[in-house]
């Protein structure tokens, strides 16, 4: 692996207008009610969270896209083509899940083309090793747990809020990075 190259985590996760019943309250002696409309509409949300390799100083960055429905392989290319620009065309080390549309002929072709990114695989069913993974948790457990909303729109909203607080938090995406078990500072040089 190139050491002067950002190590980037990509996942994807849904989220709709089903809300996620987290905690609820009620005065007591009466059950909790949560109120929603049956509504089915989803909307996806890609997220990557790097960090450089070599350079521990440039902290951990963090590219969120959102799109009504799911994501498909031109999708994810757009994302990617994204991604290249919010890391200003950087050597990236994609690690990423093994869903299908980001190994399809398509975009293995797509990737080909591109000197800037090496994909690389996790191991199947290890979750716990995307540090993704942990943000989607944290933005279902807070902005969107118990959310009833009339319109997508509104859940885009608490999502996007949601990333704004981890970004705000220069500890939080590093935590993020370090719970998978991961070393992000370089080991000091033996003499």
């Amino acid at each position: 692996m190139n050491t002067r190259a950002w190590v980037v985590f990509l996942d994807e996760s849904g989220v709709s207008l089903l809300p996620q019943v987290r905690r609820t309250s009620a005065p007591g002696g009466r059950t909790p009610l949560l109120r929603h409309r049956l509504n089915w509409k989803r909307a996806s949300m890609a997220a990557a969270l790097g960090y450089h390799a070599a350079d521990p100083e440039h902290g951990p960055r963090l590219c969120f896209h959102l799109k009504p429905g799911s994501y498909d392989t031109t999708a994810l290319i757009e994302v990617l083509e994204q991604l290249k620009v919010f890391y200003r065309g950087e050597r990236v080390v994609l690690v990423r899940d093994g869903l299908s549309a980001h190994w399809s002929r398509a975009m293995r072709a797509w990737g080909a083309d591109q000197d800037w990114l090496t994909p690389e695989r996790l191991p199947a069913y290890a979750p716990e090793l995307n540090p993704v993974e942990l943000l989607w948790s944290s933005l279902k457990k807070r902005e969107l747990a118990n959310l009833a909303g009339a319109h997508l729109a509104e859940a885009a909203d608490a999502t996007e809020q949601g990333i704004h607080r981890i970004n705000q938090n220069r500890q939080l995406p590093c935590s993020l990075l370090t719970h998978t078990g991961l070393t992000i500072h370089p080991p000091t040089p033996q003499n």
